[in-house]
């Protein structure tokens, strides 16, 4: 019975996530299969993988073939360089325990590159933050400045109107003649003023006639 490592598909749409099973090849692609290896989550950065490398070094000693997305992910855990390490024990090319110390520093190699993936990721991710809100920061200022440059006019325009009324009312204020009486009125007055009053003319002293 041909065998096959594969994934079989879980989750919502658009949001899937897979598991890794060994399965029949004739069997539908969700449908039975035999054992289940692990889980592979693609929506996470880097993509999450779970895996048991040891059923899988084993699987493929038996023959099972991997499918071309479930041999990348394989790879990516060290299942084929464990089952190649595990080939070279067989022949004697080395032992187990430098089989396992060779394993062990690929692992820890391997976890180092993926570690500092995603510590540039988070970096990448906090300098775009900051990118973000500066870049928002700086349209709102825009908007605060458009804002008070479409209300300054109005505001200076109704400040000129008030001066030129008060500009206005105080010219007219000092144009305006003073009321003057009629010139006729004030002769007559300068000369009642000026003329004198008439005196009784003095009584004429009469001398007594003389006595004879």
């Amino acid at each position: 019975m041909p065998v096959k490592i594969r994934l079989q598909r879980h989750g919502k749409k658009q949001r899937a996530f897979y598991h890794i099973v060994v399965a029949d090849s004739r069997a539908p692609r969700d449908g039975k299969f035999i054992e289940k290896l692990g889980v592979y989550n693609p929506n996470t950065n880097p993509a999450t993988i779970d895996l048991n490398i040891d059923a899988a070094v084993q699987w493929l000693h038996n023959g099972a073939q991997p499918t071309d997305t479930t041999r990348a992910i394989l790879s990516y855990k060290g299942v084929l360089y464990k089952k190649h390490l595990a080939g070279g024990v067989k022949k004697g090319a080395l032992t187990q325990e430098q089989a396992d110390v060779k394993f062990a520093a690929w692992v820890d190699a391997k976890t180092s590159k993926v570690d500092a993936k995603k510590s540039t990721l988070v970096s990448s991710k906090d300098a775009i933050n900051k990118a973000r809100l500066a870049t928002e920061a700086k349209q709102k200022e825009e908007k605060a400045a458009a804002i008070i440059a479409k209300n300054t006019p109005v505001v200076e325009e109704v400040l000129e109107e008030v001066v030129e009324e008060t500009v206005v009312a105080e010219v007219a204020v000092e144009e305006t003649p003073i009321a003057e009486a009629p010139v006729a009125e004030v002769v007559a007055e300068v000369a009642t003023e000026e003329t004198p009053v008439a005196e009784a003319p003095a009584a004429e002293e009469t001398e007594a006639p003389a006595a004879e």
